[in-house]
């Protein structure tokens, strides 16, 4: 075996059918004809001296030796990129590709952050993705992106952590509460109060159940939901309660269909945080929109409680 032999041109080929699952797919996504790309691939497992897919039934999956090779061409890909935007860095020209993975409730305020990088850095190619806890930690697991925004880091992985803002959580609830406008409301009289709640293993999620546990509270679990959206939703239509993050609720705490309670020990602050591996050679690009993060980000302005819920008070409740 001499791996010598293999060119960029196969390395390509293949990384494009383990990712398709499909040479069809991979062949039409490289503009190339089915029996050459079948060609390039032969050729390529003859060279490492082992099957790189094997087919059951109607799909084809990696072999052991096709999954370590996978993974080296994904480093190879990610090298090239750096290698470019390095390059077009010692020209001057301010070039390359970011890719950040944001948590779902971070697409509130990171987005408009993002919009003003993108317009002053138009040279550089942006592809976000926004996703859940547990799809975060997957990605970070696996070196997928290069920058991460999350509320609460792994601690089992070796990581860069810098906290950029706060992320305050809020207790909200209908607007026809009977807690609306109750002033320093103690935690242990929501113990009878029904929460919607997100899935298990949301930061928001463990957030909220570690401080009602140092009170003693058990909380009442009405429902899983796995987006905050629904969540504002069930929890307007009269449902239970609900703890998020005060960025997601600016909209429908100001039009009066959610109301945030007065509850001692809220809000929770928790932070957001830049993350990515430790060791990791972040990109030009990587470095210039972490500056920018933590340069142009601005705490947004929330209203008090009590505010809010004289707000709502004094608004009549719409009913259909």
């Amino acid at each position: 075996m001499n791996l010598r032999h293999a060119t960029l041109h196969q390395l390509r080929i293949f990384l494009a059918v383990a990712r398709h699952n499909s040479f069809a797919r991979a062949a039409e996504d490289l503009h190339l004809s089915p029996p050459t790309l079948s060609l390039q691939v032969k050729q390529l497992s003859e060279t490492v001296g082992q099957p790189l897919f094997e087919q059951l039934g109607k799909r084809i999956y990696l072999t052991a030796a096709g999954r370590t090779l996978a993974d080296a061409c994904q480093d190879i890909e990610r090298r090239l990129e750096q290698l470019g935007e390095d390059l077009a860095a010692l020209q001057g020209v301010e070039k390359g590709s970011l890719r950040l993975a944001i948590l779902t409730t971070v697409k509130y305020t990171v987005p408009k952050l993002l919009g003003g990088f993108c317009a002053a850095h138009p040279g550089i190619d942006v592809a976000m993705v926004v996703g859940n806890r547990e799809n975060l930690l997957q990605r970070l697991a696996a070196n997928q992106d290069d920058l991460y925004i999350m509320g609460q880091p792994p601690e089992q992985l070796d990581l860069v952590c810098e906290d950029f803002a706060d992320n305050p959580l809020v207790l909200v609830a209908p607007p026809g509460h009977p807690l609306v406008g109750m002033a320093a409301v103690p935690p242990g009289r929501l113990a009878s109060e029904p929460f919607i709640l997100r899935e298990p293993g949301s930061g928001t999620r463990l957030t909220t159940e570690r401080f009602f546990a140092t009170q003693g509270v058990a909380l009442k679990n009405r429902l899983e939901v796995g987006s905050n959206e629904a969540i504002k939703q069930t929890v307007a239509g009269g449902l239970g309660l609900a703890v998020l993050s005060a960025h997601t609720v600016v909209s429908e705490l100001a039009l009066g269909e959610l109301v945030q309670l007065d509850v001692q020990g809220f809000p929770l602050i928790r932070r957001w945080h830049l993350v990515y591996p430790r060791g990791k050679r972040l990109s030009a690009a990587a470095v210039a929109f972490r500056e920018w993060l933590f340069t142009h980000h601005q705490p947004a302005a929330l209203p008090e409680p009590g505010a809010r819920a004289r707000r709502a008070q004094a608004r009549p409740t719409q009913r259909p």
